[in-house]
Parts: structure tokens; C-alpha cells; sequence
């Protein structure tokens, strides 16, 4: 089978289609024939050597992937071979064939194609896992999302508006800001040009959020505690500007704030089963019904996924970008 290899150099050139041996579904797994396969920003961290592969897992690229199920290890009750998946993986995903848990693979929502599931799986699991389960945003609420343009955001503005929640986001041109708001965000804010804590403060009568899901770090932290209300949590799921700053921690003792974040990928097979039960049973429904929407930005040839990176480094995509290994490609 094809699958990428990068390296040693970290920049996304030194991405390259190789030949490899086809993997085998183990004891509860399946082998997903990968149609598709979503590009995200755990990625591009693992090629520059700053998210290394946890133990057992595939040092491929790739942690969503759709496809058609082509075999079953021992145990599986859960598919057949020929049933359309898509499902999150612990690596591999940039290869023709991908193995991953039966536990960890959904159907694909009706009226979405293959290149639209793939995009759902790692944003989908990261916004429940984090906003629900660990955030417990819920209705009425308001919700700061930082990067609100991006898989991740727009996921987190689907999942505010599925909980009654109200989200706000930053984006960082005009844009991204109106995307946001067609896409359903009640705010939006041009952190280039506008103050966010400022902004905020201003729309809330000096009160505050209940919840920021933050991908920034850095200077961020200490502004988002600035605009978190009495009670409020913060969630950090990524440090685009570095996890390691000064900080002054006696607002979150005088607000009696939560300060918390998770990543998916190092989970047990159980925990991210239940986040996948929980997909199913929750948001799945609303998917197939309309009420909550992705976007895909671009679709690229396997051959050019180091493209796919570039653009996603630029931060001018909004939405998700997906490398297309069968198949024509749909109209994003």
C-alpha cells in the first residue's frame, strides 16, 4: 500500500508517498480501506517531532480517516466488510489501509460524503471530551472560542448551538469572522484588529464567559482567566504560542475558576469508546438532520499532502482540509 513518511528534516517537504505493507486487523479492530483522511494540527506538531506517536500506535501520519471496512480481526460484532466508516485513529490515517478499534468507528452521517466524514472524527471527539465531559457546558451558557474558524472551532460552535450554549469566537481576518457568523456564532471577533478582552467584557456587562476553549497558550492564558466569570472554566487543548508562561494565579482562586485541557490521542481504547457512543447517540442524529454542518475546505491527492500542510501552517483555510486517496474528488 502507499502510505506518507517525513523526515529527518521537519518542514512539510520532506513529506514522500512510500510503498509499505498493509496492516492487520488485531483482536477488536478493523481494517478501514481509507477513501479519506483528515489533515489536523496534531499532525503537523508530530512531523515537526513535537507529538510524538504514543506506545503501540502507528508512527504514520493521520488520526481520522473514512473508508470502507475490508476486514475484521477476532471479536469484531460491531461492522461487516463493505460497511462505510469513519472513525478515529491512533495513526496511520495518511495510508491507503488504517487500523483502528471497532469501538472508535461511526457511520457516515446521511447526506455526507466520505470527504465530509472524514473531517468529523478528531474535532468531533476533542470538542465533546473536552467542552461536555470535562468543560460540562450547557445550556444558556456562553463559550469563548479561540481559532473559531478552524475544524475545531467551527465543531465547537456546532456543539454550543446543539447545547444552547452561546458562542463567541475569535478569527483573525474579516473573513473568518463573517464565516463564523453565517456558521452560527453569535460573536465574532477580529483579534487583529479588535481587543478581544475588551470586546467581551463590553458585550457582557463586565461579567465574563463560563467557559473559554483555548488553542493559543502563551499570553493567552492570563487574558483568558481575565474574561472567565465567577465559576468559570477554562479548557486548553493546544499551545500555538507555547505552554510555558508566567502567570498570576489569585484570579482563578477569587473567581474560583477551573483551569483544565486534554488531548485525545494518548486515551485508553475505553475512554475514547465512550466519547464515540456519546457522537453517536447525541450529535450523529443532528448531523444526519442538518442542524449542525461541517466545512472542508480542500480536498488533495494523497501525493500532495505536503501542500495541505503549507496551507494549514498559513492559517488561511477555514474548516478542515482532507487528502483524497480514492475516489474523484467532491465538491468541497
Amino acid at each position: 500500500m502507499r502510505q506518507i513518511e517525513y523526515g529527518p528534516d521537519p518542514g512539510p517537504d520532506s513529506m514522500r508517498v512510500v510503498e509499505a505493507p498493509r496492516p492487520a486487523a488485531g483482536a477488536g479492530e478493523i481494517l478501514i480501506e481509507v477513501h479519506y483522511a483528515g489533515v489536523n494540527g496534531p499532525d503537523l506538531a508530530q512531523r515537526r517531532g513535537r507529538y510524538p506517536p504514543p506506545p503501540g500506535a502507528s508512527p504514520v501520519l493521520g488520526l481520522e480517516v473514512a473508508g470502507r471496512v475490508v476486514e475484521l480481526g477476532a471479536a469484531v460484532t460491531e461492522w461487516r466488510i463493505g460497511d462505510m466508516v469513519t472513525a478515529l485513529v491512533p495513526g496511520g490515517g495518511y495510508a491507503d489501509y488504517c487500523v483502528t478499534s471497532q469501538r472508535h468507528a461511526l457511520p457516515i452521517p446521511a447526506g455526507f460524503t466520505p470527504a465530509q466524514a472524514a473531517s468529523l472524527p478528531e474535532a468531533w471527539f476533542t470538542v465533546w471530551a473536552n467542552l461536555i465531559d470535562r468543560a460540562h457546558l450547557k445550556g444558556g451558557e456562553r463559550l469563548l472560542i479561540h481559532g473559531g474558524s478552524g475544524g475545531i472551532g467551527l465543531a465547537a460552535i456546532g456543539l454550543a448551538r446543539l447545547v444552547g450554549a452561546h458562542p463567541y469566537v475569535t478569527a483573525g481576518n474579516a473573513e473568518k469572522v463573517q464565516f463564523c457568523l453565517d456558521f452560527g456564532a453569535e460573536v465574532a471577533i477580529d483579534y487583529r484588529k479588535e481587543d478581544f478582552v475588551a470586546r467581551i467584557k463590553e458585550l457582557t456587562g463586565k461579567e465574563g464567559v463560563d467557559v473559554v476553549l483555548d488553542i493559543v497558550g502563551g499570553a493567552y492564558l492570563q487574558k483568558n482567566v481575565s474574561v472567565l466569570k465567577q465559576d468559570g472554566r477554562l479548557v486548553m487543548i493546544a499551545f500555538l504560542q507555547g505552554s510555558k508562561v508566567e502567570f498570576d494565579f489569585m484570579p482563578v482562586m477569587r473567581k474560583r475558576l477551573t483551569v483544565t485541557g486534554s488531548t485525545m490521542r494518548p486515551r485508553t481504547v475505553e475512554e475514547k469508546a465512550e466519547v464515540r457512543d456519546a457522537l453517536l447517540r447525541e450529535v450523529w442524529p443532528a448531523l444526519a438532520a442538518g442542524r449542525v454542518k461541517t466545512h472542508v475546505f480542500g480536498i488533495y491527492p494523497l501525493e500532495k499532502a505536503s501542500e495541505a500542510h503549507r496551507i494549514m501552517e498559513s492559517s488561511q483555510h477555514i474548516g478542515k482540509l482532507v487528502l483524497q486517496l480514492r475516489g474523484p474528488a467532491p465538491p468541497a
